[in-house]
């Protein structure tokens, strides 16, 4: 990687130095003239071969024009006969949906320690999170949220919708985030297309239309920045054979926004408690499609129609009362709906709690199509005294909010109908599921007795988790009586190339009555410091 930066003349020298104790090498390419035109000097053969004034390079080029033709998307429909194990097995077991432990344990998540919320939620550690969330600072509340949100499969069926789904998954996400307004919300936007290939031109340009111009501008989001890959699709000759792989259109949204407290993220770990329900905040208004879903590719077809954003005043709407203290307030635990539906949300919140749950399916409703559509929405745990105060706010804001089921103590997860238990599975069996895809590339990657070690860990239901017993009273300053007030020793927070830690060794130096300095490896080599003048020292790491 390379950075070209603009540095006043009378702050080359400081930047010098920067750059030398860091050792960071640098090198002055040019100088910025008055003058529009472009110049580059060959010191050695002291010739110049760029010499060209600016408007050949930033004139005014022949618009671009392109003649797009739209192609009629090829429906398909789903098998009327699913069974709804069999359903549940496979929705689980696919890669979208199934854990993704395996890419997560293998990183540092808590690198800065600004980090307040992590992919690990709860107790063991299930990665589940909504929403990434890092402190501002180490003194203080506010920070950073970070959410994503992508439905390229429904492309396939509608672009537009397709974009629009992944600007909602991004928002219905980050919700989980303490965020004032929406209009704080500022979004990347990564669009990737097989230009060129037949129909893909038009998607585009209807997309960027549908999401730029129209739903963002309704729920007052912009998109400050982006980037784009227009050449999704690659061909190889096998023999006499032509071949070539497509990719449908493909908005990635990455969703930011200051957050106001850290402390009242909420996350998916349903609490174990018998007299609390799960609502489910439904902003598709009952649509229940199940096109470009995980259960359609499942079942090796796209299905008919996509789910899309008909209403963003209902997004809108569902966000601020997310923002609501006194609903965020009665909120045990969150989780939006997302790839697997309602079930795979569901059940998500249960191993992320150890507990179970009971969803009982509308009367009214095709089983298959409550269970599975990918439609936007969430689902939250609340007391059962606040379920009627929850409703009717989300009602108050045009998003119908309803009863879906109930947590439970025992580790089964239940679907009922019509008075009748239709499916049942102990928790244990529907997580081993869930994460047998994670555990299977693990064993490849990893010392396969760790993998099976730690994947056998899910069986066990009385396993506590992560749990702390402290004998001592946390809140006691244990060193006080040893500081001398007004005494702060000198400690030096020693770093060089690579390392990255030194700012949260600081602040803990800083906090525990030490005064942190900062010193630099080349300091020490070059003699600037030497460390007579301080009572320790800290090697941070990378």
């Amino acid at each position: 990687e390379r950075y070209v930066l603009a540095v006043a003349p009378k702050d080359l020298a400081d930047f010098e130095a920067i750059c030398e104790r860091e050792r960071c090498p640098f090198a002055v390419v040019g100088t910025a003239i008055d003058e529009q035109h472009l110049l580059v000097n060959d010191t050695l053969l002291n010739t110049n071969p760029v010499d060209l004034p600016m408007n050949v390079l930033f004139g005014k080029p022949p618009r671009m024009h392109k003649d797009a033709v739209s192609r009629a998307p090829a429906p398909q429909s789903l098998p009327t006969d699913i069974d709804l194990a069999d359903a549940i097995n496979r929705v689980l077991g696919h890669p979208t949906v199934g854990s993704k432990n395996f890419l997560i344990t293998i990183g540092d998540r808590t690198v800065g320690g600004l980090v307040s919320r992590d992919q690990m939620v709860g107790p063991w550690q299930t990665p589940v999170a909504d929403v990434a969330v890092s402190a501002s600072g180490f003194l203080g509340y506010s920070g950073e949220a970070m959410a994503m949100g992508e439905r390229t499969p429904a492309a396939l069926l509608d672009s537009p919708a397709s974009g629009r789904m992944a600007v909602a998954e991004s928002i219905t996400n980050i919700a989980a985030a303490r965020i004032d307004d929406i209009s704080d919300i500022k979004l990347s936007a990564n669009w990737m297309a097989a230009v060129g290939h037949p129909g893909e031109d038009a998607n585009l340009y209807r997309t960027v239309q549908a999401v730029g111009m129209d739903l963002c501008p309704r729920l007052g989001i912009c998109i400050p920045v982006g980037k784009d890959s227009m050449s999704m699709q690659t061909r190889w000759q096998d023999g006499d054979e032509d071949k070539r792989v497509t990719s449908p259109l493909s908005l990635i949204i990455s969703a930011f926004a200051p957050v106001t407290d850290i402390r009242s993220t909420l996350t998916p770990e349903m609490q174990r408690d018998d007299d609390t329900v799960l609502l489910l905040a439904d902003i598709a208004g009952g649509r229940q499609r199940l096109g470009g879903s995980v259960l359609a590719q499942c079942f090796g077809v796209i299905g008919d129609a996509a789910p899309d954003v008909d209403e963003p005043e209902r997004l809108a709407g569902f966000f601020r009362l997310m923002q609501n203290p006194e609903v965020r307030d009665r909120i045990l635990a969150y989780h939006d709906r997302s790839d697997g539906g309602l079930f795979a949300a569901a059940a998500e919140m249960a191993f992320a709690g150890r507990a179970g749950v009971s969803l009982q399916v509308p009367e009214d409703d095709d089983v298959v199509s409550w269970l599975f559509n990918e439609e936007a929405g969430a689902l939250l745990q609340v007391q059962s005294a606040d379920a009627d105060i929850v409703t009717e706010a989300f009602r108050s804001v045009g998003v119908d909010c309803y009863i879906a089921g109930q947590p439970t103590i025992q580790q089964r997860v239940i679907v009922m109908s019509a008075g009748a238990e239709i499916y049942a599975s102990s928790r244990a069996a529907l997580q081993s599921r869930w994460a047998s895809v994670s555990h299977a590339i693990q064993r490849l990657r990893d010392n396969p007795d760790c993998a099976d070690e730690e994947y056998a860990t899910l069986q066990d239901d009385a396993d506590p988790g992560l749990s702390v017993s402290l004998s001592y009273d946390i809140n006691e300053d244990i060193a006080a009586p040893y500081i001398a007030t007004g005494v702060r020793p000198r400690v030096a927070i020693l770093r060089e190339q690579g390392v990255n830690s030194q700012m949260e060794m600081a602040a803990a130096f800083g906090k525990a009555g030490f005064t942190a300095v900062d010193v630099h490896m080349s300091e020490i080599l070059s003699g600037q410091v030497t460390l007579d003048g301080f009572k320790g020292i800290m090697a941070c790491g990378g």
